[in-house]
């Protein structure tokens, strides 16, 4: 499974590249605190397959980085997905590293 740091996530923000950010969090958790990625939750995944581009980069990110991974490598084993990374450490990395606003739960 690849995996991209809140820091790389950050400079792909900075320089506008175009990629595609999934939040994959549960409705509640998303009204908290997100950071702007599109939420499809975990559960709802097998049936969005159609919103989750193959032409370019796509990163998940949940809360630790947890459920991503596991979406990322269920995505890639069962629906031979290429260009998805993981959220290393997900929300809470992004608040603890990089936008301190950003409230943890």
């Amino acid at each position: 499974m690849k995996e991209i740091t809140v820091q790389e996530l950050k400079e792909l923000r900075d320089k506008q590249a175009d990629f595609q950010l999934i939040d994959v969090r549960e409705p509640h958790e998303y009204h908290f605190c997100n950071l702007g990625g599109e939420l499809i939750p975990q559960g709802q995944i097998p049936f969005n397959l159609d919103k989750i581009s193959k032409d370019k980069m796509v990163i998940l990110q949940c809360r630790s980085g947890a459920r991503s991974g596991t979406m990322v490598k269920w995505l890639e084993k069962n629906h031979g997905f290429t260009n998805l990374y993981n959220l290393k450490g997900g929300i809470l990395a992004w608040s603890d590293q990089i936008d301190p606003s950003v409230p943890k739960y």
